[in-house]
């Protein structure tokens, strides 16, 4: 798989499922310091339209891991990309030049900035339920991790508690819906292995393109 030479025109769009090791709300997400101290973060994307010059990439899935000593950005932290063993070599390709940061918009480029270090990337099945209006969803990678989150729960009644955070100016996102990871973990191998549970859950639409534009 080879990162393209220049810059091509893409756009994605559909759901990403985020599971992290901060309490509810995650810090990060308000400019503050991680729960613990650091950042580890297992996260899966559906898309459901999108393409990469002339190549289509409706229907391609995606996931990828994050660790990192400290916060986020205080960068040197290690990333690794897991890619749909249904996806095409196109696809494939397409995906590995987004994720190099090279090809456009705030998420990949800073990501890539404060994650200078990469695992191999791994190609399996990615399963990904999601049902963001009942805050729940299941990702599923053998080999590599799994996450199981739902809504976030009244600790008095056990009713379900809906929580939003928008983020007008967002680069990943405008507005994700808050649940609760009951468990995630993920079996990559150091640093990528880490387990964790009724931590940060995110929920959200996501429609990115190379213009560097979130919708």
């Amino acid at each position: 798989m080879t990162v393209a030479d220049s810059k091509v025109e893409w756009k994605i769009s559909g759901e990403e499922v985020v599971s992290c090791n901060c309490a509810w709300g995650c810090p990060c997400q308000f400019n503050g310091l991680p729960t613990t101290g650091r950042c580890e973060a297992f996260l899966a994307w559906d898309i459901h339209e999108g393409h990469y010059g002339d190549t289509r990439l409706d229907g391609a899935r995606f996931a990828r891991v994050y660790s990192w000593p400290g916060s986020i950005p205080e960068g040197d932290g290690t990333r690794l990309l897991i890619l749909d063993e249904r996806t095409s070599p196109e696809q494939r390709d397409a995906l590995v030049a987004l994720e190099s940061g090279q090809q456009g918009h705030p998420y990949f480029e800073i990501f890539a900035a404060v994650c200078p270090h990469t695992a191999d990337t791994v190609v399996a099945p990615i399963e990904i339920e999601v049902d963001r209006e009942q805050r729940r969803a299941r990702v599923s990678i053998p080999g590599v991790g799994e996450s199981a989150i739902e809504p976030i729960k009244n600790p008095v009644t056990g009713e379900a508690h809906r929580a939003r955070i928008d983020l007008p100016n967002g680069f990943e996102y405008k507005q994700a819906e808050m649940g609760n990871t009951v468990s995630w973990r993920v079996t990559a191998g150091a640093p990528m292995q880490m387990e964790h549970e009724n931590t940060y859950a995110q929920l959200n639409p996501f429609d990115w393109s190379s213009d560097g534009t979130s919708r």
